[in-house]
């Protein structure tokens, strides 16, 4: 099944292509949550876990404020089973330890900061969905930033300094391969760049 046949059979044609795209961020959230989540369990030191409660509370919030911009649209949010870590997964595999988690949380926070980004420059964005995508992304900034120097502070105490920039490199190429494949399927299926290479 091609990548478009997969994005048709989710999205009813008689669903506006924006809530398409919000269903789609708010997945991404969600999956970001539960990557959250599974370090919550793997880094136990007292700073690592507030860092990571105020993580998973803003992940939370945000596919919260997703969910209510769709309903506040009139709509319901759509199940998403071909999200942006979903196609991830598949084409990483699983992490093999708290190293590369915390890489594949740097990369999708990226994207997501990048996609929210992208989305408030289009032209004739509404004041709701722009509140929302400022919202979200204010928080994107400080949750990489921490993230990555945990990251590489922990590499270099296990003596395997330059193990997770490598690890963010691999899932860069990986994020980039997803991505084109999902604006290209996107293009076809909703008709315009509108979005469904979410985010975290």
């Amino acid at each position: 099944m091609s990548e478009k046949q997969v994005i048709e059979t989710e999205i009813d044609p008689s669903i506006p292509p924006e809530v398409a795209v919000f269903s789609y961020y708010r997945n991404a959230e969600q999956h970001g949550a539960n990557l959250l989540f599974r370090l919550l369990k793997h880094l136990p030191e007292p700073d690592a876990q507030i860092q990571l409660s105020q993580h998973l509370a803003d992940e939370t919030r945000h596919a919260w404020l997703w969910t209510d911009r769709i309903v506040r649209a009139g709509h319901k949010p759509l199940v998403v089973c071909d999200g942006y870590q979903t196609r991830m997964g598949r084409a990483c595999g699983m992490p093999r330890d708290v190293i590369d988690l915390m890489a594949l949380t740097v990369v999708v926070e990226q994207r997501a900061l990048r996609r929210y980004q992208q989305h408030l420059r289009r032209p004739g964005v509404d004041a709701d969905t722009e509140q929302v995508l400022r919202a979200v992304s204010s928080d994107e900034a400080w949750h990489i930033d921490w993230i990555r120097k945990y990251g590489r502070q922990l590499a270099a105490e296990r003596g395997q300094s330059g193990r997770f920039d490598e690890a963010i490199a691999r899932y860069r190429k990986a994020d980039a391969e997803v991505v084109a494949l999902m604006e290209s399927a996107e293009s076809e299926a909703l008709g315009g760049d509108l979005g469904l290479d979410e985010a975290s």
